[in-house]
């Protein structure tokens, strides 16, 4: 139930709170309040929503690497485990671990509820990429980086992941228990350089985790995360300005010049955000052969061309077509 919205009016509705009295809605000035109800249909909790699609990277990961999932797949050779193996293991598990707990004792939702669809859809993208990635980090015939590369892919990684629960324990602190505290900006640590420091430091790990671990898969992922979390930036920066505006100009105007909307050292152009984008990915590319001496340089060019042709050339479709292309020129 929400109150409602002057016609031609572009604000949100005032969602009403379970724990206020309507009378708290009527600022004691009426005896009468109107309200509107909205069937939003089947709902589920925030922590259920976020429970369910980071246990199934959690578990799923694991089979790849402790069960002998390949010999279904037709691989029969002996697989050797590699040191960086069992490291992507422990960070992965780690890193959802962490978001598992803190869905349950560090986030604060404004809203009580999600859509149930939105769980088939969010389990799908996160149990998808997670079996995804784990394939391919954990197959028989993977090629490992050398060890400096997996200690300095691995140790920026930990480092964004401790950096991440601060800026969630940061957020925290901005709402009540029961969530109320509305739209504010989070101030303090990497909240003084960009608006979202919680997406950065999440796209900055991820980035730890494919220097470290190198598949053409990881690389998709992180991709795909950072534009999905690049419109989520956007679109709360736009949201904090106009909190803003609305109470101090001042504090608007300063916040617009001296704050960036996601990743420094640039800001995001709204109106070409995803030109901007595309130099991003970039960047990633070249910091990713920072870790690499000039002599390694054409090694790994030639490794991440060899990984993307066999992750197509292996997939089950890609073999079935050139069989049946074979059939056809014998014929």
């Amino acid at each position: 139930m929400t109150l409602p919205v002057q016609p031609g009016s572009k604000e949100r509705p005032v969602v009403l709170n379970y724990k206020k009295s309507l009378q708290d809605y009527t600022s004691g000035n009426s005896d009468s309040l109107t309200v509107v109800f909205k069937d939003l249909g089947p709902q589920v909790s925030y922590r259920t929503l976020f429970f369910c699609e980071y246990l199934g990277p959690l578990l799923l990961y694991p089979v790849f690497y402790y069960f002998p999932v390949y010999k279904y797949f037709g691989y029969k050779g002996e697989r050797v485990i590699h040191p960086v193996q069992t490291y992507a293991l422990y960070y992965w598990c780690f890193h959802y671990a962490k978001r598992i707990l803190e869905t349950f004792f560090v986030h604060r939702f404004s809203h009580a509820t999600s859509p149930l669809s939105n769980v088939f859809r969010n389990c799908a993208y996160y149990w998808t990429f997670g079996s995804y990635i784990a394939y391919y980090v954990n197959h028989p015939l993977y090629t490992p980086v050398n060890d400096l590369q997996m200690k300095i892919g691995f140790g920026f990684g930990i480092l964004c992941q401790i950096s991440n629960f601060y800026c969630h324990i940061i957020l925290k602190n901005l709402r009540s228990p029961g969530g109320e505290g509305g739209y504010q900006i989070p101030k303090g640590f990497l909240f003084n350089i960009v608006t979202c420091a919680n997406y950065t430091t999440e796209i900055y790990q991820w980035l730890g985790f494919n220097i470290a671990t190198q598949t053409v898969a990881g690389y998709i992922f992180l991709a795909v995360a950072t534009f999905i979390m690049a419109n989520w930036a956007l679109a709360k920066h736009r949201r904090l300005k106009k909190v803003c505006l609305l109470t101090f100009y001042i504090s608007v105007h300063q916040y617009g010049l001296q704050k960036n909307v996601y990743i420094p050292p640039e800001k995001f152009l709204e109106k070409d955000k995803y030109t901007y984008f595309i130099k991003w990915i970039t960047w990633l590319f070249f910091l990713n052969c920072l870790v690499l001496n000039f002599e390694d340089f054409r090694r790994f060019v030639a490794d991440l061309i060899f990984r993307l042709h066999h992750d197509v050339s292996s997939s089950p479709a890609m073999l079935k077509l050139n069989m049946w292309i074979k059939k056809c020129c014998a014929l």
